[in-house]
């Protein structure tokens, strides 16, 4: 995985030098994952040694180039100026989502300009937001198992079975809102500083070249998007999740994960293409989406990260490592 890691970043450079896809790729702890999704795929296809390398580290390094230049330009429709982009394995389900709400959308209906009464305009902060819909999306969960005959006590034994069931759905979802909180500063500090630096070293090393930065440095562009986009995701993958069972060689389980951050991404996309309906239909579509791409994955990655798949799958891991 090292060796990919580093021969692939290597040619991403270069191409970026020498060719007019200028993005670098710059997510860390992407830079490390792709190498281990294609090491899984060629080890479950058969392949050791030179031939295993040589094929992770073409599908990364193409990756790592395709991928941020295929999203730069609904990533300037975000934004408005085009002084990074996306690396990161949204790309594939806010492409979708940002053609979605061209077809069916109308950007001047922002979900930014909703309007929320005065009362409740304390739920503008997506802190807020996030935490509530944390807890709503624990009780639900917690509900749909004990409708289909779990025993309440054995499903909060999975979760935690110490503490009361009001504590802890209360602090998982504070926990949740102070780390937005985190990340949204720590995301602003990092386009603060990140990008001017980068420019200094692209100028005299890679001339013209723009980072790829990780998918979090979007969010503060439309928060209100996120979390409705979040939570449409949970709502159409658990209805998926339902209708599907039985169809694939694994059990699915809800995504969170992916549905935060892939499909959070890919709703701020629909937004900026289609308004609300564009950042509802593509969250919506994106969620079932996701469902079928870990499923379907299933088939390939049978022996080595499956399990992995399903908690961080359903977008560009499970597509590209096919």
């Amino acid at each position: 995985i090292g060796i990919v890691m580093i021969v692939a970043f290597a040619i991403n450079l270069l191409v970026a030098r020498f060719t007019r896809w200028k993005s670098v790729f710059l997510t860390g702890h992407m830079l490390y994952w792709f190498p281990y999704v294609f090491i899984a795929a060629g080890v479950d296809a058969g392949l050791t040694g030179g031939k295993l390398i040589i094929l992770a580290a073409v599908f990364t390094a193409v990756y790592m180039v395709v991928s941020p230049n295929l999203i730069r330009p609904i990533v300037k429709a975000v934004t408005g100026d085009d002084s990074f982009t996306i690396a990161h394995p949204t790309t594939s389900l806010s492409v979708i989502s940002g053609l979605l709400g061209k077809v069916v959308g109308n950007k001047d209906h922002s979900t930014e300009d909703l309007k929320i009464p005065a009362s409740l305009g304390f739920l503008r902060e997506i802190s807020i937001t996030g935490s509530f819909a944390i807890a709503v999306t624990y009780i639900v969960m917690y509900g749909l198992l004990v409708a289909n005959g779990y025993d309440p006590a054995q499903v909060w034994g999975y979760a935690d079975g110490t503490t009361g069931i009001f504590t802890y759905i209360f602090t998982h979802a504070i926990y949740f809102g102070v780390g937005i909180t985190i990340m949204l500063q720590g995301v602003r500090m990092l386009i603060a500083e990140i990008v001017p630096a980068f420019k200094g070293i692209a100028d005299k090393f890679v001339p013209n070249a723009i980072p790829a930065l990780d998918v979090p440095v979007i969010f503060p562009y439309a928060p209100n998007a996120l979390v409705i986009g979040f939570l449409v995701a949970m709502v159409s993958s658990i209805i998926t999740i339902l209708l599907t069972a039985g169809m694939f060689p694994t059990v699915v389980i809800p995504l969170v994960s992916t549905c935060f951050f892939e499909i959070g991404c890919a709703a701020i996309v629909g937004n900026a293409t289609g308004g609300i309906r564009g950042c509802v239909i593509g969250a919506a579509v994106s969620g079932i989406i996701m469902v079928f791409l870990v499923g379907f994955g299933a088939y390939f990655f049978n022996n080595t990260i499956q399990q992995w798949m399903l908690v961080y799958g359903g977008q560009d891991f499970s597509l590209w490592g096919m």
